[in-house]
């Protein structure tokens, strides 16, 4: 069954096993997901690298276990993850807060980081007032009451004019989320600041966003990239904030040039 407990929360997760490469990569899902975001990149990546999705804490179909408090419970379940699995080294794909979460993981734990990939996310997202108004509204009314704000700045008005069936299933994905996992990740996100810490990212790094993000617009992303010593940032077109779902093969090819221009290193995955 792909689910398995550690430290009191059980994490639904999906491992892909690849053969004849060393760079396990693992993806972590945006506020208000799960790890079906990535299904169109798994696809196409499949039998090049072996591959890990999962549910955050309190996503899905993961537990809320002890609720999230901040950027470190995330951590916490994706360093206990890397145990795991047995994992040497690996790559880490963060979308988002997932981006943020990737960020924390290698301010903790540097050593098993090999390369960040990190997709339209930023060192710092929205403000404490932008953040508590999401959080009383949704407390007051629910996710519902929030979903058409946050689908527009998801996708860009193309998808939603030409991808009715796919707009409604991620709004269904969205709504119905639990509403303790995703209050909790919103505060998380609120009071996280990499500000710092992304100055000492010392491994290469990958950051892009989609060109219509509306969440974290390419000049943030772009900041996030000035930050980290010799990143390099990249724009995919037609894009909105969730472009694994809506620019796959652009984000794919970025994925696969990247993991290309990484050295050589002996076997790290477990």
């Amino acid at each position: 069954m792909p689910f398995v407990s550690i430290g009191g929360v059980t994490l639904h997760h999906r491992y892909i096993e690849a053969t004849g490469t060393s760079r396990p990569i693992i993806f972590i899902n945006s506020l208000g997901t799960d790890f079906r975001i990535w299904d169109d990149i798994v696809a196409r990546l499949a039998g090049e690298m072996p591959m890990l999705v999962y549910d955050k804490r309190g996503h899905g179909l993961s537990d809320i276990g002890g609720g999230v408090r901040s950027i470190d419970d995330h951590v916490d379940d994706l360093s206990a993850l890397i145990d795991h699995f047995g994992f040497g080294k690996v790559m880490l794909c963060g979308l988002s807060v997932g981006g943020m979460v990737a960020q924390g993981l290698y301010a903790r734990r540097p050593e098993v980081v090999e390369a960040l990939i990190l997709s339209d996310t930023a060192h710092k997202i929205g403000t404490a007032a932008s953040w508590n108004t999401r959080i009383a509204t949704i407390e007051r009314d629910g996710i519902e009451a929030i979903a058409d704000g946050v689908l527009k700045v998801w996708f860009t008005p193309d998808f939603h004019a030409n991808r009715a069936a796919d707009l409604a299933g991620c709004r269904n994905m969205l709504i119905r989320q639990a509403l303790p996992g995703y209050i909790g990740t919103c505060t998380a996100v609120r009071d996280a600041d990499f500000t710092d810490s992304a100055r000492g990212i010392a491994v290469p790094t990958l950051c892009i966003v989609g060109d219509q993000d509306g969440s974290t617009p390419p000049d943030l992303v772009r900041a996030l990239a000035d930050l980290i010593p010799g990143a390099r940032f990249e724009v995919i077109r037609g894009a909105g904030h969730i472009l694994c779902i809506e620019q796959p093969d652009a984000l794919v090819a970025l994925i696969r040039d990247f993991v290309a221009s990484l050295p050589e290193g002996k076997q790290l995955h477990g």
